[in-house]
């Protein structure tokens, strides 16, 4: 694979990984990316996260807003799961409904991987090809952005437990304003697509119960 290159991120600086990727060849650099943790050409662009990064970013609501800023930086946006199922301890239909709405709301393809040396291998035989069949040398996209007011709302309101982004996004459509999230009655907020009783009740409870120590 001599003259594959591939765009590191210097705060993703997995040592075997690293090393892996230099066994097959691959020059690689170091700089601080906007998006992503390796670009492979200037339309491709990986996301990496181990199976205990992947629950995190789920659990604290922050992975579509990473695969949202992922395709829009680069047209071919990929995430690489790393890891064994048995490693997983979120439940298989949440861990697999997660990967179905990655690609089919958010555009990015997701590739499992069961270890750090099949990530190396994965990571340069797509550089490899993007290089040498398409002729795209790497470049780095995308672009470090502050969050807008609209923004932050959809990320606090997304940071309920069983409301997301895109439910957030429907409530403060709905309601304009989270004041008006929580202002709202439990019919109410049933009066937006997807909220049934159970949710519309929990919603209600989360944002209008006492703070009990």
């Amino acid at each position: 694979m001599d003259g594959v290159k591939i765009i590191v991120d210097n705060r993703e600086r997995n040592v075997e990984l690293l090393e892996g990727l230099s066994q097959f060849g691959v020059e690689m650099s170091f700089a601080q990316l906007p998006v992503g943790d390796y670009v492979l050409s200037d339309r491709m662009c990986v996301e990496r996260k181990t199976v205990r990064d992947f629950e995190g970013s789920v659990m604290n609501s922050r992975l579509f807003d990473q695969m949202d800023r992922l395709s829009s930086g680069f047209p071919k946006p990929l995430l690489i799961l790393e890891g064994d199922e048995t490693d997983f301890v979120l439940q298989p239909n949440v861990v697999l409904g997660t990967i179905v709405s990655i690609y089919s709301d958010h555009n990015v393809q997701v590739i499992r991987s069961s270890c750090v040396s099949e990530t190396s291998l994965i990571l340069a035989k797509l550089a490899e090809r993007e290089q040498k069949v398409e002729r795209r040398a790497p470049r780095i996209a995308g672009a470090k952005r502050a969050f807008t007011n609209s923004q932050w709302q959809v990320l606090i309101l997304g940071s309920m437990p069983g409301v997301g982004p895109k439910l957030a996004k429907s409530l403060v459509s709905h309601f304009k304003t989270i004041s008006g999230v929580v202002s709202a009655s439990r019919e109410e907020l049933m009066e937006v697509d997807k909220i049934g009783k159970k949710k519309a009740e929990k919603i209600h409870a989360l944002l209008n119960e006492e703070f009990k120590e």
